[in-house]
């Protein structure tokens, strides 16, 4: 199983203690977008009357929304909150096509970094810098996870979104299924590997892996060759280090579960329906982020499933991480009614709220205090996670949100090609080159509007 797992290259590390866990938490891109003069339309209103709120992952996170807005209008009852629950796969479109529509865009929308700089870049939302700095809630806030969106947009101190939480990558796993087949925890890559041939008998549809083949398989798959790799960074220069040789033989190993320890049907799978597979059949693992903790918790208990950091080489060695998106909250640019829409924004950021949102979401808050909540040391994934990004040989590869195009090269352009991958219709080696070209092209582009 060895020969599967590239040779390591030299590594970045990350500062002992509480600060490591801050900047491991959040991005470290330096860069910039297009951004507008920050002159504000709409106007502020008279801080009543109905706002509109856009979650950007509508059905997954709806429930906990609406108890966050039941409790706010309780406390403000002279504003009344409209729901719009938005599928995570179509928030950038509907936003996009709002914004060439002007209008319909909400009071308040859920962001992601992943796509702020191209919401800065078309002048949709709100600075919040001041905002910030009057209510006293950026004393309140994560500090690198507030600098995380500074970098993503690169216009200095300015702020575009109220980060509510951050996130990393996890395999998850069966610990019924490992106990009875006398597996010991996929800790390592050779152990995964292991596992995911053991836990299979196609014969009986049982299966020691699902992988996600449909939309958003591009940020798994970057998790799982960077992690195998230990490529310490996404740039060598201004060129993508997708294309690798130790990243495009990790992506031959990740490629080459698929049909053979995974069920066929992976090649369509969203995120609704990896973890069905992983939830609903004799699954042994799935790869994907704290996100899904909740949803496998109710599907086997707290004691059928845990969840470890991305593997390592050998036992105890240090983790390659990808970063994920700040997930947070922005003020919308056209919004008749601001004052009651950042009253609610902070509402949802207030300790007990963040705290809240975060144990439902399995995710890790952005509110310092509700840091410090008992539910986090109660969650044993949440815990690793913030453990390993705790230690000092934890490398973090950071992708490059603050490219405009970056969402849809890594979903519209390059999701098809995955999938043609997956069917051996084109190799490794093929699929890496095209999508670093890609990203070199972007770089390019972004390196020259800078000038």
């Amino acid at each position: 199983m060895s020969s599967r797992i590239p040779r390591r290259t030299p590594r970045r590390t990350l500062a002992r203690g509480a600060a490591a866990v801050l900047t491991a938490l959040t991005l470290a891109a330096t860069a910039t977008a297009c951004g507008d003069d920050g002159t504000s339309s709409g106007g502020e209103g008279d801080g009543t009357g109905t706002i509109t709120f856009w979650d950007n992952n509508g059905g997954p996170r709806t429930d906990i929304w609406n108890e966050i807005i039941e409790a706010f209008e309780a406390e403000n009852p002279d504003i009344d909150v409209e729901y719009v629950g938005v599928p995570i796969s179509e928030v950038q479109s509907k936003y996009d096509a709002a914004i060439q529509g002007g209008e319909g865009l909400p009071d308040v929308g859920g962001l992601s970094t992943a796509y702020l700089s191209n919401l800065v870049a078309q002048g949709a939302l709100d600075p919040v810098t001041d905002r910030l700095a009057e209510s006293g809630l950026e004393e309140t806030l994560m500090p690198n996870m507030l600098e995380s969106i500074r970098t993503t947009v690169g216009e200095g101190d300015e702020v575009y979104q109220v980060p509510t939480s951050a996130n990393q990558g996890v395999l998850w796993y069966r610990t019924d299924l490992f106990d009875a087949a006398g597996l010991r925890p996929p800790a390592t890559w050779d152990a995964f590997f292991a596992a995911a041939d053991e836990l299979t008998d196609r014969g009986a549809n049982r299966f020691g892996f699902t992988l996600r083949g449909g939309e958003g398989s591009i940020a798994q798959a970057l998790d799982m060759m960077y992690a195998q790799s230990g490529i310490d960074s996404f740039w060598d220069g201004d060129t993508t280090t997708v294309n690798d040789p130790a990243n495009v033989e990790a992506l031959r190993n990740y490629v080459d579960l698929y049909n053979t320890v995974t069920p066929e049907a992976d090649l369509n799978n969203d995120f609704t329906n990896m973890v069905a597979t992983f939830t609903g059949g004799e699954v042994g693992m799935l790869q994907h982020n704290l996100g899904s903790y909740a949803d496998h918790v109710a599907a086997f208990g707290e004691d059928g499933v845990a969840g470890l950091p991305m593997p390592t080489s050998e036992e105890g060695g240090p983790h390659t991480f990808v970063s994920n998106p700040v997930d947070g909250l922005g003020l919308f640019r056209s919004s008749d009614n601001k004052e009651a829409a950042w009253r609610f924004i902070e509402f949802a950021v207030s300790h007990e709220m963040n705290s809240r949102w975060n144990e439902s979401a399995g995710q890790i808050p952005s509110n310092l205090q509700a840091l410090e909540d008992p539910w986090i040391a109660e969650a044993p994934p949440t815990r690793a996670a913030v453990e390993a990004l705790s230690d000092e040989n934890t490398t973090i590869v950071d992708l490059p949100y603050h490219l405009p195009d970056w969402n849809n090269i890594s979903k519209a352009d390059t999701e098809p090609n995955f999938q043609r991958l997956l069917l051996g219709e084109m190799s490794a080696q093929e699929f890496a080159d095209d999508l670093a070209e890609r990203l070199d092209e972007a770089q390019a582009e972004w390196q020259e509007q800078r000038r």
